[in-house]
């Protein structure tokens, strides 16, 4: 089972690309972010037709997160619990049946800045609020995925100049600190599992020549519950995507799964 995520910055703006990468990546299930489309708005029916199962949690202009599946879905529920006032969409989860079944929640965290203030408040009682869903499911004892744009730096060797992010919001120690915490609980970051080397990264700012000097960061994350760190197979970052016409200025991070 290949499980990619991809912030795609815009549906609208990727209705080429998204297309032509999983024409040639073939993955199995894709867990989208920022599609910035309401649901009604997200052009399923071309995905459809490419054989995949569309699940959306759309918002208009910005944020939305969506799960496209070639393999059958259950029990898909949107939003993340412990906050009835939150809006924003940013959680989906949905249990992918291959020849196991899988629980992946897609989820877009927030960004945090400026900070301090009230959006790095955000930020941190939207990641305390992510642990207590990730104990939840720890407790079923199955194989679970939590992919996504976490918005995070996890270390400095995830960042090209990492002292350029030190007042930033994804780097900050709280931030790092709210992360590990997740690990804290026995989750597994699939990439660093099986890539320890520095200067891979996910993200390029559209700005200052980012991508052509390779001044990157690494905030898409896979994070695997022992069940499915057991069926890890492979972990890669399509890094060539950002090379592309109108790219993201993420890439498609994904996981091969013995499932």
């Amino acid at each position: 089972m290949k499980i990619a995520t991809f912030n795609i910055n815009g549906i609208k703006a990727r209705i080429e690309a998204l297309p032509a990468w999983l024409t040639a990546a073939q993955p199995d299930v894709v867990c989208l972010q920022e599609i910035k489309s309401v649901d009604e708005g997200f052009p399923r029916g071309l995905f459809e037709d490419m054989g995949y199962r569309v699940e959306t949690h759309g918002q208009k202009s910005f944020n939305g997160v969506a799960i496209l599946s070639k393999l059958p879905l259950e029990d898909v529920t949107r939003g993340l619990a412990g906050d009835d006032s939150d809006e924003q969409a940013r959680w989906i989860e949905a249990t992918v049946i291959g020849t196991r079944a899988v629980r992946v929640c897609g989820l877009y965290l927030p960004n945090g800045n400026p900070a301090p203030g009230p959006k790095y408040d955000y930020k941190l009682a939207w990641m305390e609020r992510m642990r207590a869903r990730v104990i939840e499911l720890l407790a079923t004892e199955e194989p679970l995925v939590f992919c996504g744009d976490y918005n995070v730096i996890p270390q400095a060797m995830d960042a090209a100049k990492p002292e350029v992010w030190l007042n930033d919001a994804l780097y900050l120690p709280q931030s790092r600190e709210a992360f590990r915490r997740l690990l804290h609980l026995g989750l597994t970051d699939a990439f660093r599992a099986r890539n320890p080397s520095p200067g891979q990264y996910t993200f390029w700012d559209y700005q200052a020549g980012a991508w052509e000097r390779n001044n990157g960061i690494r905030i898409d994350h896979h994070l695997l519950s022992a069940q499915a760190a057991d069926l890890l197979r492979d972990v890669q970052i399509d890094k060539q995507v950002r090379a592309g016409d109108k790219p993201s200025d993420h890439v498609p991070i994904w996981i091969s799964l013995d499932a």
